[in-house]
């Protein structure tokens, strides 16, 4: 059954750094282009980087120079590495496919904050 299980966030200081891993079960994760997505408290979700099954890889304005998504198709495993963090960062991320995405997980929260 497909499944995503995201992990790795937490509480950090402004300028600090976290790695999120998204754990994908089910072939179609492995050979589509998937997202890391990011809900704000009172905001809609939002795409922030994808990345497709070749590892060609987008990001929005927001995130581009400190965020970087990657993929181990192997592990089939999708992670964000976050750099220079901000409190607009803080949110509940998540990751699903770029395209028609499946069932939500639960998400991982992150909160950027001194």
């Amino acid at each position: 059954q497909a499944q995503l299980v995201e992990s790795g966030g937490g509480l950090v200081q402004p300028g600090g750094s976290l790695r999120l891993s998204c754990a994908a079960s089910g072939l179609i994760y492995r050979i589509k282009a998937m997202g890391w997505y990011r809900q704000a408290p009172g905001k809609q979700r939002e795409l922030l980087a994808s990345i497709t099954s070749g590892g060609s890889t987008d990001y929005v304005d927001a995130v581009k120079g400190r965020f970087t998504i990657s993929r181990d198709n192997f592990k089939n495993t999708i992670y964000l590495q976050m750099n220079n963090l901000k409190p607009a960062d803080t949110a509940v991320y998540y990751c699903n496919l770029l395209h028609a995405p499946t069932t939500w997980g639960q998400g991982t929260q992150v909160t950027v904050s001194s």
